[in-house]
C-alpha cells in the first residue's frame, strides 16, 4: 500500500475510494472497503484521516487502535493507496473542493464509496446527497452503503469501545470481525517475572486509546511468521509497580528471545479475571501459574 498523503498523487489510473475515519475497521466499515474494492477494474484507494487528530467527536473520544495499527489493517483490506491527512488540514475546506480537490484531483476517483452516515467538508455540510451530486458533476460515480447490523445489533465504534472498556472483548471481537489488540513498541519493563520463570514484554498503552478493563487476558503474540499462545495483564500492576501509566505486560508461552525495541502484534481472546494487588509475591506467582494454564487451553478454542 501506497501512502500518499504528502504528495497527494496518485497516477493517471482511475481509483475507486473508501470514504471514512475507519476507527477499528470494523465488519461496518468492511462494508464500505470490499464495495468500493469489488471495481476489480480500478485501483484501490482509502481516503480517511490520521485518527488521533480528529477533533470532531469531543473531548472525550478515544482511538480504537492507533494510526499506524489501522493502516496495517486496511492494507490487509486490500487497499492500494492511502490519503490520511491529518483532520486540521482539511476541516476548514468546503465540500465541493473536497470532491473536486481530493477525490477527483488526488485520487482520481471514478467511484466514491461511503456510508451512510458520511459526512465532509467544513461543518460536516456535505452529507451522501451532496457527494453524489458532486459526483455528477465532478466525473464519479457515488455508491452509499448502509449501517450493519450484527445478530440483532447495530454496528458503531462507540459501541465497541464501550465493550472493550468493559473486558467484554469476545463479544467486541464479534463486531469487530477479527481479534481486538495492539501494534505497539516492546519497551524495557522491571524485569522481575525472568526471575520467576515467566519474561513477559511490556508495551505501553498510547494515551488518547481506549483503555480495556484491567485485568488478564488469553492472547495471541504475531512473532515474525509465527504465532505464540500469550496471556497479557493489562494494567498498571499493582502488587509489583507503583503510579506506572498502564501498560500491556504478556508472557509468551513458549517463546524465548529478545524484543526489545520491535512492534508485536497482540491479540486479545477473553478475559479472565480482573486485575488486584496481591498480598505477596508468591501469591502473584501462583496465580499467574494458574493463569497460564488456563490460557493454554483456552488459547486451543481461538486458533
Amino acid at each position: 500500500m501506497k501512502d500518499i498523503t504528502q504528495t497527494g498523487i496518485v497516477t493517471d489510473e482511475g481509483c475507486a475510494v473508501a470514504l471514512g475515519i475507519f476507527d477499528g475497521v470494523h465488519r461496518g466499515h468492511r462494508q464500505v472497503l470490499d464495495k468500493a474494492f469489488s471495481h476489480s477494474e480500478l485501483s484501490k484507494a482509502v481516503f480517511t484521516f490520521n485518527t488521533h487528530t480528529v477533533d470532531s467527536k469531543g473531548k472525550d473520544y478515544k482511538m480504537l487502535i492507533t494510526d499506524s495499527f489501522k493502516k496495517k489493517l486496511l492494507q490487509r483490506a486490500g487497499a492500494d493507496y492511502i490519503y490520511s491527512p491529518d483532520f486540521y488540514r482539511l476541516k476548514s475546506m468546503p465540500a465541493e473542493d473536497f470532491a473536486r480537490d481530493i477525490l477527483k484531483g488526488a485520487l482520481h476517483a471514478e467511484v466514491a464509496v461511503c456510508g451512510e452516515k458520511f459526512r465532509f467538508g467544513h461543518n460536516a455540510a456535505g452529507d451522501s446527497d451532496a457527494l453524489i451530486r458532486f459526483g455528477r458533476k465532478y466525473g464519479f460515480s457515488v455508491e452509499i452503503v448502509e449501517r450493519l447490523d450484527y445478530d440483532g445489533v447495530r454496528i458503531s465504534s462507540s459501541l465497541i469501545r464501550k465493550l472493550v472498556g468493559e473486558g467484554d472483548i469476545a463479544r467486541a471481537n464479534e463486531l469487530l470481525g477479527y481479534s481486538y489488540g495492539y501494534c505497539l513498541e516492546v519497551i524495557h519493563g522491571n524485569e522481575i517475572g525472568r526471575t520467576w520463570d515467566f519474561p513477559t514484554i511490556n508495551q505501553l498503552i498510547p494515551d488518547g486509546l481506549v483503555m480495556p478493563k484491567f485485568g488478564v487476558y488469553v492472547s495471541r503474540v504475531h512473532i515474525g511468521d509465527k504465532y505464540y499462545a500469550g496471556v497479557t495483564n493489562i494494567g498498571v500492576k499493582p502488587t509489583v509497580e507503583k503510579e506506572i501509566r498502564p501498560l500491556a505486560e504478556t508472557y509468551i508461552i513458549g517463546y524465548e528471545g529478545d524484543l526489545y525495541g520491535r512492534e508485536i502484534e497482540i491479540e486479545l481472546f477473553e478475559f479472565i479475571r480482573p486485575e488486584r494487588k496481591f498480598e505477596s509475591f508468591d501469591a502473584l506467582k501462583a496465580e499467574i501459574n494458574r493463569n497460564t494454564e488456563y490460557a493454554k487451553e483456552a488459547y486451543l478454542k481461538y486458533i
